[in-house]
């Protein structure tokens, strides 16, 4: 998993279909309930536009929040919270970085607070897969949200890192700069996971679930690269680098020299192996298989992810 935008090129178009999907059912049993207004506390992020593009689509009020824009929501900056949550009935959470940096859990705490007082029933967050410090971070939250509704999803690595996000940049230039060894990883769709946090925030059923969401099937980045490749029409190589390396390259791209090394060494930490295996999460949630690595690659291809 990744939020993070570390790339020099302007993030494509949404490629999802939200209006394909029953995106509010599970298995075709699950009714779409009502639901009032859903904070999306980064509505521009990956996985933020998915699913508030996949609410409106629904017919649900979506608040999108973000650092700059007309809904003020800044994870540094607990000023603009009580408005962004002010009338809201639930929320998807995005904690920036990442809820394994050291002030996450404050950051929960507080948050989980506000938005019990304030008078959220429902909460789905975003966390990391096999992530010990993230894990404290979701308990501060569920500590701190007391009645409120809430629902974890711990996501693996996202496919669309390639596509739009931190790699893409060096899928393009033809080698796949990482600190992963060859350690395989069961890379998630995001458009998967946009589907399971619209189903977990307009459904029932899902209060207290925590879901661990992967693709079929895991890869090492050396198959990944082979697969982006025979997608793109290009060679890509994977070209294993040691944390303290890929720091460097995150530097490269303007990420600051302690958030950089912090990143790098959670990268390395989380594809050390612990995380190779497949779940059936997405299957659970949503009755369907995850999308298949190989299906995300030519859908990225044909909607020109790689034409730069």
């Amino acid at each position: 998993m990744t939020e993070k935008p570390y790339t020099k090129r302007p993030v494509g178009t949404d490629t999802g279909t939200p209006g394909g999907r029953k995106c509010g059912r599970k298995s075709g049993q699950e009714e779409v309930r009502a639901v009032g207004t859903v904070l999306v506390t980064s509505g521009t992020g990956k996985t933020g536009r998915r699913v508030a593009e996949r609410l409106t689509a629904l017919g649900v009020p979506v608040r999108a929040g973000s650092r700059t824009g007309g809904v003020r929501f800044d994870w540094q900056d607990e000023s603009g919270w009580a408005a962004a949550l002010s009338g809201a009935e639930a929320a998807y959470i995005t904690y920036y970085p990442d809820l394994a940096v050291p002030g996450a859990p404050a950051a929960m705490a507080a948050f989980g607070q506000l938005a019990a007082a304030s008078g959220l029933r429902r909460v789905v967050l975003l966390s990391g897969r096999g992530e010990p410090q993230a894990a404290v971070a979701e308990e501060a939250l569920r500590d701190a949200v007391g009645t409120v509704e809430l629902t974890v999803v711990r996501s693996a690595f996202f496919a669309q890192n390639f596509s739009e996000g931190a790699l893409l940049d060096s899928v393009l230039g033809g080698e796949l700069v990482f600190p992963a060894g060859s350690t395989a990883e069961p890379f998630l769709d995001i458009d998967d996971l946009a589907d399971v946090v619209v189903t977990a925030l307009t459904g029932d059923g899902h209060a207290g679930a925590v879901y661990e969401l992967t693709g079929p099937r895991s890869l090492t980045f050396e198959e990944a690269a082979a697969e982006l490749g025979r997608a793109a029409g290009r060679p890509v190589r994977y070209v294993p680098v040691s944390a303290a390396a890929y720091a460097d390259v995150l530097e490269g791209y303007g990420v600051s020299g302690p958030e950089a090394g912090f990143l790098a060494e959670l990268f390395a930490g989380l594809l050390d192996g612990h995380n190779s295996v497949t779940t059936d999460g997405v299957k659970r949630v949503l009755g369907r298989e995850a999308k298949e690595f190989t299906a995300f690659a030519h859908e990225a291809a044909r909607d020109g992810a790689w034409h730069g």
